[in-house]
Formats: C-alpha cells, sequence, structure tokens
C-alpha cells in the first residue's frame, strides 16, 4: 500500500516527487526539449522541422531545408543557450543538425 503524507503539499511538490520516484525525468526532459524548440525557434523554423530528438545531453533535429540548416548550424552555442534558459536547467550541451 502507498505511503501517506498527513503534511500538505503543493501539486507542483507532488508531481516533482512522483516523477523522481517513478524515474520519468527523461521522458520528461525529452517532452521539455520539443517544446522549448518550438518556443525559441518560433513558426518559420518550425514549419521546417521534421524530427527532434534527445539522445543523452545532444540534441538531434532534422529540418527539411538545407539553406535553413546551413544558417542554424553557424549559431549552434546560441541555440543551446536559449533552449537551456527556456528549460531552466542545462541539459543540451550539443546540437546537430540533419
Amino acid at each position: 500500500m502507498a505511503k501517506r503524507f498527513n503534511e500538505e503539499s503543493s501539486i507542483a511538490d507532488v508531481l516533482k516527487r512522483f516523477i523522481v520516484q517513478n524515474k520519468l525525468e527523461v521522458g520528461m526532459d525529452v517532452v521539455n526539449v520539443r517544446d522549448a524548440w518550438k518556443n525559441v525557434m518560433g513558426n518559420g523554423v518550425n514549419n521546417y522541422t521534421t524530427e527532434i530528438q534527445l539522445k543523452h545531453t545532444t540534441l538531434y533535429v532534422a529540418l527539411s531545408s538545407a539553406v535553413l540548416r546551413e544558417e542554424l548550424s553557424y549559431g549552434k552555442d546560441k541555440i543551446i543557450k536559449m533552449i537551456n534558459e527556456e528549460l531552466r536547467k542545462e541539459l543540451v550541451t550539443h546540437l546537430v543538425l540533419r
């Protein structure tokens, strides 16, 4: 039977505890990185984004436009910084554009 907590907790604290206890951080990071990419890059880039994958600390992004891929490759460090700021933690260290 599950342990019951008598103290009052906020929903955010309960959800964080649930995620940690059930080892769901990796899956939540994948979802959060996809959302962060969409928020940071905007509609112009998202229209050409076909796939987003997070493997360990490397973010793989597939783009359907070679021109856009070349343009974004010049600002990889800035993109990584903006995504990590959106996530509020240092999760992405490398960016691979395909």
